[in-house]
């Protein structure tokens, strides 16, 4: 697959994002269901950090592999922090009150949530040649409860529905960009990818206990953690068959 596949399925994998501002309306009366579909995004995004950006073979790179896992923590956590003290605080939120907040803020934290899996998206095309089932239909399937999140969010905060579906337009455009980006990078990202790929799952590890899961289970309830590991298993046999 060459250039225009990556930025064709960066942009597929984030446009799931209008379909989460479509049900933002009906699931927006009924979060506890939207928490449930959340819960298994998580856990479809948990296995694609064990079997796509962290298997074995890159945990074996050592050092760098740790450095890269650290550092995205890290670089997530700080830009996540700066973004909530703008008033991008609440975009996780399924079902928030009238609230204040940002719009600018809450479509940058869209984001920041969606740029390591874009790059990364890109570079494993050019390392392997072959798109994963599995990674995308989990960046796919967590960006729908994201895509409600943000639309209920903005919403609440004054933007029109016209505004937001231009934000995501923007943020899916950018996603599309940043995937074609890590495909053309990807001859000079040092260790085959794999600081890239483990700096990718600590940021999206710091993304899904930062807010995803705590969100999930504050709406859903106990039963998330059924969803979590169905959304797991899943992901997990995609995986494998593809």
């Amino acid at each position: 697959m060459g250039l225009w596949a990556a930025v064709f399925w960066g942009a597929f994998s984030s446009s799931a994002l209008y379909l989460g501002q479509v049900l933002a309306g009906p699931m927006g009366r009924r979060p506890r269901l939207t928490g449930l579909v959340s819960g298994f995004g998580a856990g479809t995004l948990l296995a694609a950090v064990a079997y796509e950006l962290v298997p074995q073979a890159i945990l074996q790179a050592g050092v760098d592999t740790a450095l890269g896992f650290v550092s995205g923590a890290v670089v997530y956590f700080v830009c996540d922090w700066l973004i909530d003290r703008g008033g991008g605080k609440n975009r996780q939120r399924i079902a928030p009150a009238a609230q204040s907040g940002s719009g600018v803020a809450m479509f940058l934290g869209a984001l920041l949530d969606g740029i390591p899996e874009a790059f990364i998206l890109g570079i494993s095309l050019a390392a392997g040649g072959g798109i994963s089932v599995a990674f995308v239909a989990a960046v796919f399937v967590s960006n729908v409860p994201q895509g409600i999140a943000g639309t209920t969010s903005m919403l609440a905060a004054g933007y029109t529905g016209r505004r937001v579906f231009r934000m995501w337009t923007g943020l899916t455009i950018a996603c599309a960009v940043l995937a074609g980006l890590g495909f053309a990078l990807a001859d000079s990202v040092p260790d085959g990818g794999y600081f890239a790929s483990a700096f990718a799952a600590g940021a999206v590890l710091t993304m899904l206990s930062d807010s995803m899961m705590p969100e999930a289970f504050r709406t859903g309830g106990s039963a998330v953690g059924l969803a979590t590991v169905l959304g797991y298993l899943v992901a997990a046999m995609l995986t494998f068959v593809g």
